[in-house]
């Protein structure tokens, strides 16, 4: 189901807020983006749990790790290029020490627009599927960032969430419980699987649509959670179409699309295709304009499921 649409940072700070009804533990961070990053919303209404760390995100992340080393789950809050200047931290306090941090990373993709190449963080997936112990979450819309909340805040694992400014289709209803080390099939199909995370979602499932015209079956898969990576499902996606392409917002180079090759490297008989930003830096402009230029739109879904058939 697709409706009405909002932004995932939006959810996120929803879902902090519904969270905060169901446990008085975990206390969140922001390193001076909580308006942006929507953590402001949890500090109007919580501001004994809510820390403003100032533009200091080694900081933030140093002390995000020594808190929840108190058994106290935290939210540590930035927009996603700036979460890279506390890698050091992030690897040896949080990853290492096993902590319940969860590095929330606004902002991500080259769907940040006008804010620039600079500001466009398109390997950050990459960065945290490569440490031990992090996951790394994509929800592909409102809904999953708001139930992600609790999934993330009630275990004692560290992980990365990923979240996006601009507005998106709402996919999912009130319902809907999100899982950690698994993908959700949004569409069944027998000819060739798109496979997408974030906001690629709504626009591999319009690319399916697409194919259905052309007489082409797609099934869809949301992979939210890209590590640990619900490898059953894309073996099992993959051995009944045969083909896959993977979609992402990110470089093509260690993301969503590196994971899915890894996993069906040993299957020969499958053939894989990534849709992804094509290992270069943003440009400035309008999202859809970026996303018709480094070629992540619906038809270049399309266009990369007809080449792998």
């Amino acid at each position: 189901m697709i409706s009405d649409t909002l932004s995932t940072r939006n959810g996120f700070g929803n879902g902090l807020l519904r969270a905060a009804e169901e446990r008085e533990d975990f206390v969140v961070m922001d390193a001076d983006l909580a308006k942006s990053t929507r953590g402001g919303w949890f500090r109007d209404e919580y501001p004994e749990r809510w820390f403003n760390m100032g533009i200091s995100e080694q900081d933030m992340f140093a002390t995000a790790a020594g808190l929840a080393s108190t058994g106290r789950p935290v939210f540590a809050n930035t927009f996603a290029i700036f979460a890279q200047r506390g890698f050091d931290q992030i690897r040896q306090q949080i990853a290492r020490g096993k902590r319940n941090v969860t590095v929330v990373g606004s902002h991500a993709g080259v769907i940040t627009g006008q804010d620039g190449a600079s500001a466009q963080a398109i390997e950050d997936i990459s960065i945290y599927r490569g440490l031990p112990n992090m996951r790394v979450f994509s929800p592909a819309d409102a809904v999953e960032a708001n139930r992600l909340v609790s999934v993330l805040a009630e275990d004692n694992d560290p992980a990365y969430l990923r979240l996006v400014r601009d507005d998106i289709p709402i996919l999912h209803d009130k319902e809907y419980k999100p899982k950690a080390g698994t993908g959700e099939v949004l569409r069944e199909g027998s000819d060739v699987t798109l496979i997408a995370h974030g906001a690629m979602v709504h626009r591999a499932l319009a690319a399916a649509e697409d194919l259905a015209e052309q007489g082409v079956s797609a099934r869809v898969i949301n992979m939210f959670c890209i590590k640990p990576l619900d490898s059953d499902l894309v073996l099992d996606a993959a051995k009944k179409t045969g083909a896959v392409v993977t979609a992402e917002d990110h470089n093509v180079i260690g993301g969503l699309g590196s994971a899915v090759a890894e996993t069906l490297s040993g299957e020969q008989s499958v053939t894989v295709a990534r849709v992804g930003v094509n290992d270069e830096f943003g440009l400035t402009g309008r999202p859809e304009q970026l996303y018709e230029h480094f070629g992540l739109t619906s038809v270049n879904i399309a266009e990369a499921a007809m080449e792998v058939l």
